[in-house]
């Protein structure tokens, strides 16, 4: 995730002044780097230390390394045990701009809603990211909806017959 990509979305401005949730550009990183930081550690960190978990670059193997240690090293500071480890994927979903992936396309399709292939490919992998999370199983998913307005995938009165 390129520097330029560093944002908030609309569905996370109830909480991005506070820091108080994990905002989706540190979750993109956390599964970049193999961290799993549960929102109970997040709760624990400093706004100073929440701030720097969202600019801290996290794209090259050094830099990646780099974050991994800083998420560590900050868990460690707070709760005297480091965070899990999360498996990397080499291949996750959100970078494969040619396909969608199917929990993406289900929870779109509870709303009326098919992403096709050309309108995937154009999203930024963190808009691919944050539907993949929005969209798993098991998840409230009560920002996919307006994600998908975010994203332009969905307009208020757009429905499949609509095309």
């Amino acid at each position: 995730m390129s520097t330029s990509e560093l944002m908030f979305f609309e569905f996370e401005a109830d909480f991005v002044e506070s820091l108080r949730c994990i905002p989706m550009q540190v979750r993109y990183k956390l599964d970049t780097c193999g961290v799993k930081l549960k929102l109970e550690h997040w709760h624990k960190f400093s706004q100073s230390d929440r701030a720097r978990l969202v600019t801290q670059p996290c794209e090259t193997s050094t830099e990646i390394a780099n974050y991994r240690d800083i998420v560590q090293a900050t868990v460690l500071q707070y709760t005297e045990t480091p965070a899990k480890d999360l498996p990397i994927d080499p291949q996750p979903p959100w970078l494969q701009a040619d396909q969608v992936p199917t929990d993406v396309q289900a929870q779109a399709a509870h709303f009326d809603c098919e992403i096709t292939p050309q309108q995937w490919a154009a999203l930024p992998p963190l808009a691919r990211f944050a539907l993949c999370k929005l969209s798993r199983p098991g998840h409230e998913n009560r920002n996919f909806l307006s994600a998908l307005y975010e994203f332009q995938l969905k307009s208020p009165t757009h429905t499949k017959n609509e095309s």
